[in-house]
């Protein structure tokens, strides 16, 4: 796609562009597979009579929805055969997503872990509904079903997520705090620090996709928490580092062992303390770190 080509199809997509990404990566959990959508949509776009197009940006989501469907459909075949927990793919965002408390709740290696139970369908239903606000009819129309149905399915998959959620996070300052006594506790092996910083009920769940070292289920509680850092990602070997960054939107930390990427890992906060982390060392999930991705819900 040339996009000095100054005509409305190409103004429109584009102008979009941001949005449809970021449909397609919380959709999919995947970088990778959300541009091959926003290409596949694209083509299809192009294809498009754009005078009888309405409503631009709900058809271009109607497409990359689609697209999406198809590519979760294949992704869950994938997914039942991965090593271990099956993280999203760490993304590097700009302050103005950590400013919108609802896209970056939404985005949240948290939440979107949640959304691995959901089924395909359902998963799209609430990421357009619950996430991108686009009403029943609109959605029905992309996912190829009746407005009643489509309603239903996202009573499903509402009442699911929220039975599986984690609770309400800290504010940015109270996240920023946890993150900086977690971070210090950690590069000093401080256990103590790490014990006044993690929740009772601390999980920890990590992403190596039998490439690299990772739990192969989640680790709940502070003592096996403790245990298994202690075992792992403390005794690293070489020269430990963390630096605070932002992952999709939530405060995270890139580790590094003498100078090289070994994980992102994601921290969620409820009040002043860490109730989840979420650790991705799988390498082929590594490859968006280094620079921001530009992330929308309009």
């Amino acid at each position: 796609m040339n996009d000095s080509v100054n005509d409305p199809a190409t103004e429109a997509f584009v102008a979009h562009r941001d949005l449809l990404f970021t449909v397609a990566y919380e959709m999919l959990g995947s970088a990778a597979d959300a541009e091959d959508v926003l290409q596949e949509t694209w083509l299809r776009w192009v294809k498009a009579d754009i005078a009888e197009v309405r409503d631009p940006r709900a058809y271009l989501v109607r497409i990359a929805t689609r697209q999406s469907l198809n590519r979760l459909r294949a992704l869950k075949r994938r997914k039942e055969d991965y090593v271990g927990p099956w993280l999203p793919e760490p993304l590097l965002t700009a302050p103005d997503v950590s400013e919108d408390a609802e896209l970056s709740e939404n985005l949240s290696l948290a939440l979107m872990y949640v959304l691995e139970t959901l089924s395909p369908t359902e998963r799209a239903v609430f990421v357009l509904r619950e996430v991108f606000g686009f009403g029943y009819d609109d959605i029905a129309a992309a996912i190829g079903r009746t407005t009643a149905a489509t309603s239903q399915i996202a009573y499903r998959a509402r009442r699911h997520v929220d039975a599986r959620r984690p609770g309400t996070p800290a504010s940015p300052q109270q996240a920023r705090a946890a993150l900086e006594s977690f971070r210090s506790a950690l590069e000093t092996g401080d256990l103590q620090g790490l014990l006044d910083v993690l929740a009772p009920d601390v999980v920890f769940v990590s992403d190596g996709g039998g490439l690299r070292l990772a739990a192969l289920r989640p680790v709940v509680g502070t003592d096996k928490v403790l245990r298994y850092m202690t075992a792992s990602v403390l005794k690293a070997g070489g020269t430990f580092t963390s630096e605070p960054t932002t992952v999709n939107g939530n405060p995270g930390l890139l580790l590094r062992v003498d100078g090289v990427l070994d994980g992102v890992l994601a921290l969620r906060v409820e009040n002043t303390r860490v109730t989840g982390l979420y650790y991705v060392r799988n390498p082929e999930k590594l490859t968006r770190v280094e620079s921001e991705t530009p992330l929308t819900s309009r």
